[in-house]
């Protein structure tokens, strides 16, 4: 078991991943989650102000925070100082940008601030110093300057013009640095490392398994188009990590989502949130209302087949899974997967088509309610990088390649579930074993345990809801997809 706490854990840590190395204590700076941060902005900041022991001075954060990281509340007073001051006004903020065709206007949004591209303007020095940085992805975070340019007439009339930017993430994530550091561990400390960048505290954890089920949450993060389904009591901390951890997931809770939403806004000519996120999560989704259930639910089944999506007489392409997060009842837990665990899901998830483009199911009844005993304490990942190098990962085809000159297929297997098996088993590889780089690297052992024996056991659960919603899956079995020794 790891001790995070033990200087020599930490020393080895730091010495391997040097400065993404962060000391997090989450009940000592308890004071910080007042202010609701992400978990990847939390360790930006506290990298910033720790000093080589781990320790920070309080109330510096605080000063930080409170001048640079602005709620969403305070957007008024900043407009104030812009506009009626005539002030540069400097903050930590998300941040997207549009290039007009006809007009070459370029122009940003702040999207946590309501901030439209048409009340916007990046000058031409500007976007020439910062274009680079502002172009790394759909949406970047960093700190951002603005100021404004005052009406010239009633054809150009006034707008808030970016006056600087300075990327978020300024160091270069390097996959292969970070795959041979892996070798160094074992794969028990990975695990516990992995869980550290998760924010959680390994030794809190019963077992093994329930050490695996939390990292399972992680496979959306790190392979494309992956679709997964967890059901779970209250308070295992779902939200939390998918809506915290990383700066490239997107995670909706209760309200309403239409196409318009999720895929393409035709009134407003812009791309919904599958488009330029790593996951959709919807979280609470018994509580989500569908505008348009048949609507929604076609849509759903050719984005999640093939990742394309046509809205009207837009063609849209986009990588990002769809997650289900959801309460389960305490009978339906009780009954494990033997009965329909799917019956409380909103309408649109009643069809057995749209159910089976779900790679796998997460009982998320392993998992244990978070107390302060899961909570990390010591030397750990950044999030932030973390969060960047998952990122990375999913770009990263030779894991694939992996997976499939190590495994034998049966013949007429299902091609859906074939897919999904394949598919989670390379989020599983690149989750525990990034440093495997051919099919030699990796025991046939330790393939079968970790990536197609978890991987065959979430599609199981699929493929038996299946033959509970629809007499047509009755009784079929997924491919006995196995591992070969080479």
């Amino acid at each position: 078991m790891t001790d995070y706490t033990s200087d020599e854990f930490g020393e080895k840590l730091k010495d391997y991943f040097d400065e993404m190395v962060v000391y997090k204590d989450l009940k000592k700076n308890n004071f910080i989650s007042s202010f609701k941060l992400p978990s990847f902005m939390r360790d930006w900041v506290l990298k910033r102000f720790q000093d080589d022991n781990g320790e920070i001075e309080a109330d510096e954060v605080i000063e930080f925070i409170r001048k640079f990281i602005p709620k969403a509340e305070d957007w008024k007073s900043i407009k104030n100082r812009v506009i009626s001051e005539n002030e540069r006004v400097k903050f930590l903020a998300k941040i997207s940008v549009d290039i007009d065709i006809k007009t070459q206007k370029i122009s940003f949004s702040l999207p946590d601030f309501n901030l439209r591209f048409k009340d916007t303007i990046i000058p031409p020095n500007v976007w020439s110093e910062c274009s680079e940085a502002l172009l790394k992805s759909e949406e970047n975070w960093g700190i951002v300057e603005i100021g404004y340019q005052p009406p010239i007439s009633k054809q150009e009339p006034g707008m808030i013009k970016l006056t600087g930017f300075k990327d978020f993430c300024p160091y270069i994530v390097d996959l292969d640095e970070f795959k041979d550091a892996r070798r160094a561990f074992s794969l028990e400390e990975w695990i516990d490392i992995v869980l550290g960048a998760m924010d959680y505290n390994a030794n809190g954890y019963r077992d093994e398994k329930q050490k695996l089920s939390m990292i399972t949450r992680l496979l959306p993060f790190v392979e494309k188009r992956l679709n997964l389904i967890e059901l779970a009591p209250k308070g295992t901390g779902k939200s939390y990590l998918f809506g915290s951890v990383s700066r490239y997931g997107w995670l909706s809770s209760g309200g309403t989502m239409s196409r318009a939403r999720m895929f393409y806004d035709i009134a407003r000519r812009s791309e919904g949130l599958v488009f330029g996120h790593d996951y959709v999560a919807l979280d609470e989704v018994q509580t989500i209302n569908f505008s348009d259930v048949n609507e929604m639910r076609g849509a759903l089944k050719g984005y999640m087949e093939n990742g394309k999506y046509t809205v009207g007489n837009h063609e849209g392409a986009a990588d990002a899974g769809i997650v289900l997060l959801g309460n389960i009842s305490s009978e339906l837990m009780k009954a494990d997967v033997r009965e329909n665990v799917f019956q409380e899901l909103p309408e649109v998830f009643h069809e057995s088509a749209l159910i089976d483009r779900f790679h796998g199911f997460l009982k998320g009844w392993d998992l244990p309610r978070m107390n302060d005993d899961l909570k990390i304490e010591g030397w750990s990942l950044n999030s932030e990088y973390f969060s960047s190098i998952m990122h990375a990962l999913r770009d990263d085809s030779s894991y694939r390649m992996v997976i499939d000159a190590r495994t034998n297929v049966p013949e007429k297997s299902d091609t859906r579930d074939t897919e999904a098996i394949k598919r989670i088993a390379t989020g599983f590889l690149k989750l525990l074993f990034p440093h495997v780089r051919e099919p030699e690297d990796i025991s046939a052992r330790e393939l079968k345990k970790y990536c197609l024996d978890p991987a065959r056991y979430m599609r199981e659960i699929i493929k038996y809801q299946l033959g509970l919603l629809d007499d047509e899956f009755r009784g079929k079995n997924i491919p006995d997809i196995t591992v070969n020794e080479l």
